[in-house]
């Protein structure tokens, strides 16, 4: 097992169709986990997720929160940051980035659909600033 450098863990990061594995924990005190689509903006992790949803509502009762990106075949890999997320409401803003998320995830012909889908007022553009990285590759070797 070897660490991955800062310019791997981005591409990695970036690179094809990987989920993001988002845990927090509840009001109740129960950790929960849910896949997201994301992008980056340096090394912070941007996605939506709707103000009604457990995550939404989570994020602005406790803004921590851990995330696990991985491959899932040999010689398998992974990316876990934690840290804290910031909340934007700005609709221009999560116009473009859910467009860019729909892009990444569904093909450039259906970006601007997703953008619309997941670029409305009842979503919330979250950012997460990570404070702790952990990158690894070759788990397996």
């Amino acid at each position: 097992m070897e660490s991955m450098a800062d310019d791997e863990r981005r591409a990695f990061l970036s690179s094809g169709t990987r989920t993001g594995k988002v845990a927090w924990i509840s009001a109740s005190g129960r950790p929960h986990v849910a896949p997201i689509w994301f992008m980056l903006d340096g090394d912070d992790v941007v996605f939506t997720t709707h103000s009604e949803s457990a995550k939404g509502k989570a994020f602005v009762r406790d803004r921590r929160i851990s995330m696990v990106v991985d491959e899932e075949t040999p010689p398998f890999a992974f990316v876990k940051l934690d840290g804290l997320v910031s909340i934007d409401e700005n609709p221009a803003d999560l116009l473009t980035w859910a467009t860019r998320i729909g892009g990444r995830y569904m093909g450039p012909d259906r970006a601007d659909e997703y953008g619309r889908r997941n670029g409305t007022p009842d979503e919330y553009l979250v950012r997460l600033h990570p404070d702790r990285l952990q990158a690894y590759r070759g788990i397996a070797d």
